[in-house]
């Protein structure tokens, strides 16, 4: 029996066995596993490079990026218990309630707010789903733009940072720019940071954002029973103070994490846990509305003096000329965490009281879980799949292409657009971007503006029939009167959008690349 086609029949039946609804993870390994001992049977397959697993594993388990993805999983967690997001969108929905289409618009903007706070897509389509989409509905808009809105709002939270995607994606897309250097004979070789990718994404995040709201407009223009306005009384609209209250913690939130690794100030890990304990600080001022704010006020106050006092100056009391001052301020600081350990343990009283705080660390551990699963599965995977020579066929299929680099780069976006109609985006990056990724930056493209195109496109996946996770999501918490197929049209003019989108970041390359330059040089 011949190997030469041991690769290919290794990537056809782990589509298969994906699509007969085996879980992933360990469909990944299974059939790495499955096709190494073939591989090996034939001749095919050098089994001593299975040795390499532990140390790959290790080295997952101990990437300090990827440490973050628990950490922003359990502050989006924290987030959406906390019911910020409904106070958003009933608030948001007053505000903008009197233009034609204004609740969609509404809908846009706190997806927006809870992509760069939670970054959770189901969180967020379940929570609009049960609270938008009603009212939607109740006041005349149509259906299908209705589900569609609510639908690809959620799906924010994979382009907007900070996001899991984005996350993933930067590791990967790292990977394969070292070892595109390293073909081309670099030893001094580049990477790409998380922040990076996080400055790349936020300007295509908020022109998707514009071409949502447009789209909105003009369909409300054009077709005024699809979106009607509300009835509107001076009693509806909101009060300034009730806006800024909504607004200010989870816009303050975004400021503290982006702001943190955009400035420099944090890596992307340091700055999650710095998410994650605003958040848990959030929740304790609004899980128990009767019992009094200022322990957690306190803290907050404590954490922001603390920040300041270490960007201003460094305080190292075993120095052996440190004086009075020193030691002043070394009590200083002392006296600051424990104000704001004071206050992040009631906090988490609070939460435990409410009864929340067992489903955040459950929801929290089950995400993780799953996506390191994947990860690891994934690097199984790709070492055998590679061990069978499979990297080399791919690389050579691009490069042999007719239509050079931009007729590769558009094949594998239609690829990847594909395969978004069957697996998940973390199924994808883990799978199939090793592979082709170093062959497209050999061509010459851009990894940083690679990676947010590639990004756009995951995004995407969530929204393609007939596995798009977020038409899963909308599904289970849509009311019964909307069917399936409503769902599946409603989304079929975000689809074009985000299509639109691609295009633009395509011939307007630096929609993707100005802002990490300019931060990061």
């Amino acid at each position: 029996m011949s190997g030469a086609y041991l690769d290919v029949l290794m990537f056809v039946a782990l589509c298969a066995v994906i699509l007969i609804g085996y879980p992933v993870t360990f469909t990944l390994a299974g059939v790495a596993v499955i096709f190494a001992g073939l591989g090996w049977a034939i001749g095919a397959f050098d089994p001593s490079l299975l040795g390499a697993l532990a140390q790959r594993i290790f080295g997952i388990m101990t990437n300090e990026v990827l440490i973050a993805i628990p950490l922003f999983v359990f502050m989006g967690v924290v987030l959406e218990r906390s019911r910020i997001a409904e106070d958003l969108l009933e608030e948001m929905g007053r505000l903008f309630g009197a233009l034609r289409g204004g609740l969609a618009i509404s809908v846009v903007v706190v997806g927006a707010l809870l992509a760069a706070s939670t970054g959770i897509v189901g969180a967020t389509v379940v929570t609009m789903a049960l609270i938008a989409l009603p009212s939607m509905l109740r006041n005349g808009y149509q259906p299908e733009l209705a589900v569609g809105t609510v639908c690809t709002a959620g799906t924010l939270g994979q382009i907007i940072p900070p996001s899991t995607l984005l996350i993933i994606l930067s590791g990967v897309m790292s990977t394969s720019f070292q070892q595109a250097q390293f073909a081309q004979g670099k030893f001094t070789v580049e990477t790409i940071s998380v922040g990076q990718t996080f400055a790349a994404a936020l300007v295509p995040g908020l022109m998707l954002v514009g071409l949502y709201i447009l789209y909105i407009l003009a369909r409300a223009r054009l077709t005024p029973r699809d979106a009607p306005s509300l009835p509107h009384t001076g009693a509806d609209r909101p009060s300034p103070g009730r806006i800024v209250g909504v607004l200010v913690p989870p816009i303050a939130l975004i400021v503290a994490v982006l702001g943190s690794i955009l400035g420099g100030v944090a890596t992307p890990t340091e700055a999650a846990a710095v998410g994650a304990t605003g958040a848990l600080l959030l929740a304790g001022l609004r899980l128990d509305p009767s019992a009094s704010p200022w322990p957690v006020m306190i803290a907050i106050l404590a954490l922001c003096a603390t920040v300041a006092l270490a960007s201003g100056t460094t305080i190292r009391l075993q120095r052996s000329d440190a004086g009075f001052g020193h030691w002043t301020l070394g009590g200083g600081a002392l006296l600051l965490l424990g104000a704001a350990a004071w206050g992040l343990g009631v906090a988490i009283l609070r939460a435990r009281r409410s009864g929340i705080l067992v489903e955040i660390v459950t929801r929290t551990m089950t995400i993780s879980a799953m996506i390191f699963g994947t990860i690891i599965g994934a690097s199984i995977f790709s070492l055998v799949f590679r061990g069978l020579g499979g990297d080399e066929r791919i690389e050579g299929l691009l490069t042999a292409m007719p239509g050079g680099p931009d007729a590769a780069l558009l094949f594998v976006m239609a690829l990847i657009f594909a395969l978004g109609f069957f697996l998940d985006f973390v199924e994808i990056s883990v799978i199939v971007l090793p592979i082709v990724a170093p062959a497209l930056m050999i061509m010459g493209h851009d990894p940083i503006w690679l990676s947010i195109l590639i990004a756009v496109n995951l995004q995407t996946s969530f929204l393609t029939p007939p596995f798009g996770f977020s038409l899963f999501y909308l599904r289970g918490a849509a009311p019964p009167e909307i069917s399936t197929g409503q769902i599946y049209r409603g989304v079929m003019p975000y689809i074009g959008l985000q299509i639109l989108g691609m295009a633009a970041i395509w011939l307007f390359p630096a929609a993707a690349t100005a802002l990490p330059k300019w931060l990061f040089g």
